[in-house]
């Protein structure tokens, strides 16, 4: 059988194993995260609702203006990513939240994000 490259036969493993755990409702919805090589996506989505309630990548404009990083592909601009995050979440009213880190392994990039949106006011 042949292995795709893009995603990884252990990431989809990993990335299943969480999703049957993991789901968001209402009360506590999911923070989904995606770690490309230059950039990061979250999103804060409702599985229950099936819909996204906060949505944003380091890619925005909004991001880009108030942090002022251009090279978003490093642990300092996921930190940044995470405290952004978290207050947009925050002005939604959303404080707690479950983390999804879609099979990537809970360190670098993927903990300085989770660290710091902790430390911007949400729970998980």
């Amino acid at each position: 059988m042949r292995r795709t490259k893009k995603l990884g036969p252990n990431r989809v493993v990993r990335h299943l194993r969480i999703r049957k755990r993991v789901s968001g409702n209402p009360e506590r919805p999911r923070l989904s995260l995606y770690p490309s090589l230059k950039h990061l996506e979250a999103q804060v989505v409702d599985d229950f609702g099936q819909r996204t309630l906060v949505g944003f990548s380091t890619k925005c404009k909004e991001f880009r203006k108030a942090t002022g990083i251009k090279n978003a592909g490093n642990v300092k601009a996921a930190a940044a990513f995470g405290k952004f995050v978290a207050e947009k979440a925050k002005a939604k009213g959303i404080a707690r939240v479950v983390f999804d880190r879609g099979g990537f392994l809970y360190h670098g990039r993927v903990k300085a994000f989770a660290d710091s949106a902790r430390e911007g006011g949400l729970s998980f």
